[in-house]
This record gives C-alpha cells, sequence and structure tokens, in this order.
C-alpha cells in the first residue's frame, strides 16, 4: 500500500487510534476523577474516561437573574470616594444601607447599583436625585464585575464545601437577559439552595504581644461581619497597589479605633507584623481575617491609618483598605470578607430550578445507548437496501461510525460533560455521515464501472464539492445556536459542527480513498 495514495486511510487511523486512547486510557482528561471549577462532572467509576453532565449523571440546576438594578452615567463630584456615594445614595433609599449600594467609579462612567430588591426604578431615581446625583438611566439588573463576583464566590463556596463536579457560569441570552446558572450533580434542591444563600462567618482578629510578657500574645476580635458597611470591589490603582476598600458604620469604626490604640497598634505596632503561616511563633502585631476558625490574611499597620486612629480622623470617615501582593490575592480577601455571602441575591421568582434524580438520569444513560445502537442498525440495513455490495457498504457505515469514536474521544479528553443534546448531536451526525458517504458513493458509481484511479478523482472531486457546500451550509446554519446561550441547543450545535468539521476533513476523504482502492483495477 502507497503511503502517499492513502495517508487519508493513515490519517483516519491516527485519530481512530488517539481516540481510543483518549477513551480508555487511565489518567487521560483528568481520570474520572471529576472536573475543575468550571465544568459540571459527575465522578465516573466506570471503565472510561467519559464524563457526564446533569442530565445524564443526576443532580440540581438552577438558572436564575441577578436582583438588583444600575444607575448609569452617574454624575460624581471630583474626589469623592465610592464609600461616600454609597452611604449618601443609601440614606436616602428607603429600606437600603450602605451594604445594599455599590458604586463604581470609571472615567469611562460611574455606576451605582442597588441590590435592595423591593426598591422601584423611580424610588432608586429619586434617591440618587435626593442624594445630588445626577445619572443617565437606570436599568433594571447589575453591572459585568458584580455578575463576575458572584460566580467567583458561588464556585469557591462549591469548593470549599467539597462538593465535585459543579459549575457556576453566567449565561446570556438572545434578548441580552443575564442569568446565573449552577449545576450540582448528586445533590437536591434544598442543598443547593442553601449553599447559594447561606452565610460564613468572618471576623478580622487583632494579634498583639501582651504587655507584662512579650513572649506571650493575645487575640482579640475587633470586627465582625455586621460591623462593615460595604466591602469593595477588588482594585489595583498606581498609588495603592493591588487592594479591597472597607467601609464601617458608625459604631464598629469607634469601638475599631479604640481598640487599635488600646492594643498598641498605632504605636509600636505600626508596619510590625511578621505574620509567614499559622506556625508564626512571634507575628508582632497583626490583624488576622478570619474566615471559619481560619486565617486567610494577615497584615500590619499602615502608619497613615495609625495616624487617623489617633488623630480621630479614623471616626469621621471610616475606610480603610487591605492591601495584598496581586490581584489574584484581592479577589481572594474580597471573597473571604464577604464570607460567602453575594454582593446580590438571585431572583428565584424569576429563575428556573430543577431536580433530576440519579436513578433517572441512570435509565436516560441507557436508553441513549440503545438510541444509538438502533440508529446505527438502520442506517446498516437501509445501506444495504441501497446497495447490495457489501465491499461498498461495510466502509461506509465503519467510517460514519469512526466519525463517532474520533468526537467521543475528543470529549474524554477534554471532559466534556456528556448530556442529551450532545448524544443527539452524535445521532444527527451519524445521519449526516452517512448521507455525505451516500452520495460520494452514488456519484463515483453513477456512470458505471471505474477503472482507473484518474476517473475516481474525477468523479470524487464532484462529489465532494456537493457534501462541501452542504457542511458549510450546516455549520452556518448552527453556528448562532453555539455561540448564543441557548441552554440544551448550545451542546447539539457544537457537537453538530465538529462532526461535520471531522467529517469533511478526515474520514470522508479517508473513505474515498478507500472506495476508490476497492473500485479501480489499477
Amino acid at each position: 500500500m502507497s503511503i502517499r495514495d492513502n495517508w487519508r486511510v493513515l490519517l483516519l487511523v491516527v485519530f481512530l487510534v488517539a481516540s481510543t486512547f483518549a477513551i480508555f486510557a487511565p489518567g487521560v482528561g483528568g481520570g474520572g476523577e471529576g472536573g475543575g471549577a468550571d465544568s459540571f462532572v459527575a465522578e465516573n467509576d466506570g471503565p472510561t474516561n467519559l464524563q457526564y453532565g446533569l442530565e445524564l449523571s443526576g443532580g440540581t440546576r438552577i438558572r436564575a437573574p441577578v436582583d438588583g438594578q444600575t444607575a448609569y452615567e452617574v454624575e460624581v463630584s471630583e474626589g469623592e470616594r465610592p464609600g461616600e456615594v454609597e452611604q449618601r445614595v443609601a440614606g436616602n433609599v428607603s429600606g437600603a444601607d450602605a451594604a445594599d449600594v455599590t458604586a463604581r467609579l470609571s472615567p469611562n462612567g460611574t455606576t451605582v447599583e442597588l441590590t435592595v430588591g423591593n426598591v422601584s426604578q423611580e424610588e432608586f431615581g429619586s434617591g440618587l436625585e435626593a442624594a445630588g446625583y445626577e445619572y443617565d438611566r437606570i436599568e433594571d439588573g447589575v453591572t459585568d464585575e458584580t455578575r463576575e463576583t458572584i460566580v467567583r464566590i458561588l464556585r469557591d463556596k462549591i469548593s470549599q464545601a467539597g462538593l465535585s463536579g459543579g459549575q457556576v457560569q453566567e449565561v446570556t441570552t438572545a434578548d441580552g437577559n443575564n442569568f446565573v446558572v449552577i449545576e450540582m450533580p448528586n445533590a437536591n434542591q434544598t442543598e443547593v439552595e442553601s449553599l447559594v444563600t447561606e452565610r460564613g462567618q468572618v471576623e478580622v482578629v487583632a494579634v498583639f504581644p501582651e504587655e507584662d510578657n512579650g513572649s506571650e500574645y493575645s487575640r482579640d476580635p475587633v470586627l465582625q461581619q455586621g460591623d462593615f458597611n460595604s466591602i469593595g470591589q477588588a482594585t489595583d490603582s498606581p498609588e495603592q497597589g493591588p487592594h479591597v476598600p472597607l467601609v464601617l458604620n458608625d459604631e464598629s469604626a469607634d469601638n475599631f479605633s479604640s481598640a487599635m490604640r488600646e492594643h498598641g497598634f498605632t504605636r509600636e505596632g505600626v508596619q510590625s507584623c511578621r505574620y509567614e503561616n499559622e506556625s508564626t511563633e512571634d507575628p508582632g502585631y497583626c490583624l488576622y481575617t478570619v474566615v471559619d476558625g481560619e486565617t486567610v490574611y494577615a497584615a500590619g499597620m499602615g502608619a497613615d491609618l495609625a495616624r487617623s486612629f489617633e488623630n480621630g480622623d479614623f471616626e469621621q470617615q471610616p475606610s480603610f483598605i487591605m492591601q495584598t501582593e496581586n490581584m489574584s490575592e484581592a479577589r481572594e480577601l474580597q471573597i473571604h470578607l464577604n464570607a460567602g455571602s453575594l454582593p446580590a441575591s438571585l431572583n428565584m421568582d424569576d429563575g428556573t430550578s430543577y431536580f433530576l434524580a440519579p436513578s433517572l438520569a441512570e435509565e436516560f444513560k441507557l436508553y441513549s445507548l440503545i438510541t444509538g445502537i438502533i440508529a446505527a442498525l438502520a442506517v446498516t440495513v437501509a445501506v444495504f437496501l441501497r446497495y447490495g455490495d457489501p465491499k461498498v457498504a461495510a466502509p461506509m457505515l465503519v467510517t460514519a461510525l469512526s466519525e463517532v469514536v474520533i468526537l467521543l474521544g475528543f470529549a474524554a479528553a477534554i471532559q466534556l460533560p456528556l448530556d442529551l443534546s450532545h448524544i443527539a448531536g452524535f445521532i444527527a451526525v451519524i445521519g449526516t455521515g452517512v448521507d455525505d458517504l451516500v452520495i460520494i458513493a452514488d456519484e463515483v458509481m453513477a456512470e458505471g464501472e471505474v477503472h482507473s484511479s484518474r476517473v475516481f478523482r474525477s468523479r470524487f472531486r464532484k462529489a465532494f464539492w456537493v457534501i462541501g457546500a452542504a457542511a458549510a451550509t450546516t455549520i452556518i446554519a448552527m453556528s448562532p445556536l453555539a455561540v448564543l446561550s441557548l441552554g440544551d441547543l448550545q451542546g447539539f450545535a457544537i457537537v453538530t459542527i465538529l462532526g461535520v468539521l471531522v467529517g469533511v476533513l478526515v474520514t470522508r476523504p479517508a473513505y474515498g480513498d478507500i472506495l476508490r482502492a476497492l473500485l479501480t483495477s489499477k
């Protein structure tokens, strides 16, 4: 066999071997240990590396918009800080406090979010005007930054809860509505809803050496979750570097300032934190951020902040920042300070939630396998009735089914969680694949026997133009479904497009080489 004339067949064999390896070799694509934080993958104890999504493993899916509204192009005085804006707006909106308002100052336009669900747009607008702020418009929903924060917090909560295979993502519908989708395998609705809404316990603890015995340390919780008026977004500025801005309420500001002075943080404790990890024996003067009993951040007192404690300025303007080494640490600290609480709640009344029992999902998996086998048998019978020649029909079926094997190998390699929509896509790939192979066989054999490779190539080229045009049409038609967040249709479209590409680039040319070898005499 000439490699030059049959390289397409060899390419198909390489793809099949690689796909088989991806499906069955231990450790490929995570080896069935579940996916990362970005993928919904149920743990797989089966003989393959294939992973299954919610519809084939069971679990809970919640899809809900974020409750809130946003004012755009808000006119804020130069030098005014976000905390000040939030306090002024909250003071003029009934039922809201500063924690319910988020102001983002930007040269491209300041936005102010309100995350209290029972306030109308008119009331929000009146509150902005009463606070002295002009604005361009108010829209339902929150900003992209807030939705991204919600997704990060939910992923972090799933990870901390030890629940494997959960997925949290933001989706946008064709009409521009934004939703947060949470999918959890093997978890019921109550468990997932509790995880989404429950709050952790966070506190800031002052750790300092005792005056009488400098080798002994005291711990004093100086701030609790309810002491924060607002916990700002992680920010990176040229002057302050990566940091998280914080604003305290008036009562906690007085207590915090008094504690800092009393424990020596404003004198010998300034910039004298030596904390490295939990085993540090002589940490100096540090403020620990403790979440559910675990120290997640430690920092010392800055000179400017210590000075504001001493001269009383802090009580007048109770805001400060926690600096970090990089933005990743800043975002993580922000999540820890929120103790897993969301900056805005999910509107479950406008969302959907459903639970699929794992036993029912197992039945779906079995029925999917049976449906695939029936589809393959139906195609086999139709092809043999059409040609009655095994040397034409057999390679056609093997080639068509090889597309499914290659797609399964691809899914196993990237840990694509298979759902019913993907199974439908596989069946569609079998159908379109056989259609194309029938076109090739009919075009090649329609004008009589093929006695030379030159004649075969001429007829095959005509057929390939037809299937190439059909493939382009299919890809163009499916592309909007693959790009837009249309739920199950997206998975179906992606698998169909991948199947068409594999068919046009790999399996159809390989079938042409096989058919040429079988039909030509030289």
